[in-house]
C-alpha cells in the first residue's frame, strides 16, 4: 500500500482524489486547512486527516516528519491547496500578489521542501502541483494577474527539483487544468457550457496515473488538462 499526502483534501478537487485514491487501494494522509474541516470528509479505514496551516512553515514541517514518522515512507505528494484572484494588472496591488503567492505557492513549498528531501533520501517518489492556464498564457492570465504570477512560480520550481532529481526516480509533475466543472462555477458562469470544462472526478484519474508505476517513463512532466475550455 502506498501513502499519499493529499493537501486541501477538502475542496472540489480534493474531495474527488481523495475518493479516488482510498479506491485505488492507496493509504491516504488527508490535509484541511481547520479542525472543523475534518468531519467533510468521510470516515475511511485508510484515511487520516490532520488540520495543518500550511502557510506556517514551521507547522508544515512538523506535519511532514510526524507523518514520516508515523508512515515509514511517504510515496507520493499531492499538493492542490489554492484560490482564485481575479484582477488585471491595473486592479492588482503587490499585497494582492502577496497574498495569491501565499496561498499558491508558499502552501505548495511548505510540503514541497520537506517531501523533496525524504523522497530523494530514499530514492523514489512522486509529487504533484497544481498549475494553472493563466500562468502558460498570457491571455488567459492579463485579467488575474496576482494569481498567474503565484501559480507560475510552481513551474520554475518542478524545474528545479526535477534537475536536482536528474537520474533517481523521483518526480515532480505539474498539471494544469482549465475551469473545474464545480457547482460554484457553473453559478459564476451560467452562460458557460459545463461540459466543455474538467471534472474533478476525470483530473483525480489523470492524477493517479501520473503518480502509478505505470507512468514510471514520464520525466519532467507538464500536462494540460484543458478539455474544450
Amino acid at each position: 500500500m502506498k501513502n499519499v499526502i493529499i493537501t486541501g483534501a477538502n475542496g472540489n478537487l480534493g474531495t474527488a482524489v481523495t475518493t479516488t485514491f482510498l479506491d485505488r487501494g492507496y493509504k491516504v494522509i488527508a490535509v484541511v486547512a481547520k479542525e472543523e474541516e475534518i468531519k467533510h470528509l468521510q470516515p475511511h479505514a485508510n484515511l487520516e486527516v490532520h488540520a495543518v496551516d500550511l502557510v506556517n512553515e514551521a507547522a508544515s514541517k512538523k506535519f511532514i516528519e510526524d507523518a514520516i514518522k508515523a508512515n515509514g515512507t511517504i510515496d507520493v505528494a499531492l499538493l492542490l491547496v489554492g484560490g482564485y484572484a481575479g484582477g488585471n494588472i491595473f486592479d492588482t496591488s503587490i499585497g494582492d500578489v502577496h497574498a495569491q503567492i501565499a496561498l499558491n505557492f508558499d502552501t505548495a513549498y511548505h510540503v514541497a521542501q520537506p517531501i523533496f528531501s525524504h523522497m530523494m533520501n530514499n530514492g523514489k517518489g512522486r509529487i504533484v502541483f497544481i498549475g494553472s492556464r493563466p500562468a502558460l498564457q498570457a491571455a488567459a492570465g492579463k485579467s488575474s494577474v496576482a494569481y498567474g504570477l503565484s501559480k507560475s512560480l510552481l513551474f520554475k520550481l518542478a524545474e528545479y527539483m526535477n534537475a536536482e532529481a536528474k537520474g533517481k526516480n523521483v518526480v515532480t509533475t505539474v498539471i494544469a487544468p482549465s475551469t473545474l466543472d464545480t457547482e460554484a462555477n457553473r453559478k459564476s458562469m451560467p452562460k458557460a457550457n459545463p461540459d466543455d470544462w474538467v471534472k474533478p472526478a476525470d483530473l483525480a484519474e489523470i492524477l493517479e496515473f501520473v503518480v502509478s508505476d505505470r507512468s514510471g517513463t514520464l520525466r519532467e512532466p507538464v500536462l494540460k488538462v484543458y478539455n474544450n475550455a
